[in-house]
């Protein structure tokens, strides 16, 4: 045992014990192309057992942001490794591409193994939500770095599409309709803001304000991973254009499949505003055309496509157990215009 590190801070039998706990939940994951297991220096993936044709590979990267400090507040870790996946894996999803891999790196102060264990089970849950391989990841002790009970998460992977089916916008058109699907709550972008409302407020995350949840377990509620759904869609539908409704909300993201001349236009009251939104509006005194420039408002991924499809995109995610609608167009008139109920 190395006593001189653990005499800075650093504890490599609970390293070593990390390794053996998460073994169970990196397996979980295993999917065709999958090769070798944890341990080895890097993950790999056989690339040739897809049978695709031309392939391109569409990568991402992200964290959790500060949605971390609620998860610290509240005690609770199994659901962040979840956001974590999410929001890599929805991006790559928007150009089309299927997830195949992914790794996570989480730097902690002091490494606690049933925490750790904890973060990376979620890690493993988002993957096979994913149908994406946990290939990897590093979990780094850094004594100094961060208060106690404290740590950070960043996650990446690599999906792959077919050349020919690389969705990138270009067939976006005037008359393209707009189908969202609904998300699961804030997901994991304007925490900063949600934060300081509740402190703000004087609310504490264990009070219970919605019924019989408390806000901290509304608002640690996972992002929703969008994977096998919209996949189906591409399927059987000719998508032009697939947006992730992450920070900047409607006005940041829906523009980025646009091309020039093009703008939307939304109806609110196509879909249904969670009610976490019209509280935090409420608490927050935010004006609710800004809430639309910052938060999902229940809308986590937006798809363009004919207006002759929409119905049949609409039963094929219903079927998939997600809630979707119409909620708007592609126009002529650039910008984003919201119209307000």
């Amino acid at each position: 045992m190395a006593k001189s590190y653990e005499n800075a801070g650093v504890n490599l039998e609970a390293g070593y014990e990390v390794v053996r706990r998460i073994k169970q939940h990196v397996a979980s994951t295993k999917r065709t192309g999958s090769m070798g297991s944890i341990g080895s220096f890097g993950g790999m993936f056989d690339l040739s057992a897809l049978g695709i044709k031309e392939p391109v590979l569409v990568s991402g990267t992200d964290g959790v942001g500060t949605k971390l400090k609620i998860a610290f507040d509240m005690d609770k870790h199994d659901t962040i490794g979840i956001d974590a996946v999410a929001m890599c894996v929805n991006d790559v999803l928007a150009q089309g591409a299927e997830p195949l891999i992914f790794l996570d790196y989480v730097a902690i102060g002091h490494n606690i193994p049933e925490k750790v264990e904890a973060i990376v089970a979620g890690v493993a849950e988002g993957c096979r939500q994913a149908g994406c391989a946990l290939v990897g990841g590093e979990t780094a002790e850094m004594p100094g770095m961060y208060q106690d009970g404290e740590y950070d998460i960043a996650g990446y992977t690599t999906g792959v599409v077919e050349k020919s089916k690389l969705i990138d916008g270009s067939k976006v058109k005037v008359g393209d309709v707009l189908v969202g699907i609904a998300s699961s709550g804030v997901h994991s972008n304007g925490f900063s803001l949600v934060r300081k409302i509740v402190s703000d407020n004087g609310f504490k995350y264990s009070d219970k304000l919605f019924g019989d949840k408390s806000l901290g377990e509304v608002l640690l509620t996972p992002t929703r991973i969008y994977v096998k759904q919209v996949l189906e869609v591409i399927k059987n539908c000719d998508v032009h254009g697939i947006c992730h409704v992450t920070g900047g909300g409607f006005d940041e993201n829906i523009p980025r499949i646009l091309t020039e001349g093009q703008g939307i236009e939304i109806q609110e009251g196509s879909w249904e505003i969670l009610p976490v939104f019209q509280k935090l509006e409420e608490w927050g005194k935010v004006p609710h055309r800004e809430m639309f420039n910052i938060f999902n408002m229940g809308v986590g991924m937006v798809i363009a496509l004919d207006a002759s499809e929409a119905d049949k995109a609409i039963e094929i995610l219903k079927a998939n157990g997600e809630k979707a609608s119409v909620i708007g167009k592609i126009t002529d008139q650039p910008g984003v215009n919201i119209i307000l109920a």
